[in-house]
């Protein structure tokens, strides 16, 4: 009777200690901290007025944060430099051909509806937030299959497709109470400045665009640092869409829309628990990288995406 009991027993041993390391196996730790992403693009400006002056006259706000993530030197829109086109490869990973006028959605899905996809997420969960009204067309994609499929929340504009730009005091207030009521895992945010004085000629409202937005993203990530549901797992880009001719160049800061340096040329400055700190980038990434960096934070397939993961930033 003894030996029927050991026996049994040695039995159960055997088959527990065969199924528990696969069961230990089963179970995936998270490979990064990062479990919500916000993006904000201060539309148009020129590297020369953020980064690129060493003096950081307009952007302190951004230069103090450099200490806290990466800051990029070599950072580049290698599509269509406008608006549309800019923001629509920031959300999807390819640089489109789209009319900038707001009148078409981007060809493939943004990183926003994979992942809403992928998660069974709520609409509230993932927001566009822009002063231009034309950005609305970002919550929606021509690819049949996502069409009308797992969209983004959006706030564009004065009150959406075709009423017009709105101040982009009104939209930072707007993404600061988005934030706080529905704390959504993404965001992206447009600010319409400085792109708006420079077209206009403004070379003195081109920069205080420059200093607003500088001032908008300093609240935001400070919001985003005391926040007991963004706390230390929360990335954010800042960045622009598009940059400007350069002093010399046909009418210098007043258009864009070339493959000039100046309208290539870019910032990006990258926050958050997986990212280095006070760690300044020199290898080249363009805009593409940035929706499959975030691909790669959160385990999003993104088929059509044309970047590269920027791992040189990537803790170790």
């Amino acid at each position: 009777m003894k030996s029927k009991i050991i026996f049994r027993l040695s039995i159960v041993i055997l088959i527990f200690s065969l199924y528990a390391p696969s069961c230990k196996r089963d179970i995936a730790l998270p490979k990064y901290k990062t479990k919500n992403i916000i993006i904000i693009i201060l539309d148009g400006a020129r590297y020369s007025e953020m980064f690129g002056d060493t003096s950081h006259q307009y952007i302190p706000n951004l230069a103090t944060m450099a200490f806290e993530g990466t800051m990029f030197t070599n950072f580049y829109n290698d599509g269509i430099t406008n608006t549309v086109n800019g923001h629509s490869a920031l959300m999807t990973g390819y640089y489109d051909v789209l009319n900038n006028s707001g009148g078409e959605n981007p060809k493939y899905a943004s990183f926003m509806q994979y992942w809403r996809e992928q998660h069974h997420a709520e609409k509230n969960s993932c927001w566009v937030v822009a002063t231009k009204d034309k950005l609305e067309v970002l919550n929606n994609c021509k690819d049949v299959y996502y069409r009308n499929h797992e969209t983004p929340s959006t706030d564009c504009g004065i009150n959406g497709l075709g009423t017009g730009y709105r101040e982009d005091s009104v939209t930072f207030n707007r993404a600061m109470e988005k934030l706080k009521a529905f704390h959504p895992r993404m965001m992206l945010i447009n600010f319409k400045e400085p792109d708006a004085s420079g077209h206009a000629a403004n070379w003195n409202g081109y920069l205080q665009g420059i200093m607003k937005g500088d001032y908008y993203a300093y609240t935001i990530w400070n919001f985003l640092k005391s926040d007991a549901f963004y706390k230390d797992q929360t990335t954010l880009f800042v960045t622009n869409d598009h940059g400007r001719h350069l002093d010399g160049w046909l009418d210098g800061y007043v258009s864009h829309g070339d493959n000039c340096e100046g309208c290539r040329h870019i910032s990006l400055l990258a926050l958050g628990p997986d990212f280095k700190k006070n760690y300044v980038e020199t290898n080249r990434y363009n805009m593409l990288d940035i929706p499959t960096t975030i691909s790669e934070l959160l385990g999003i397939q993104m088929p059509h995406s044309g970047g590269n993961i920027m791992t040189s930033i990537f803790q170790k």
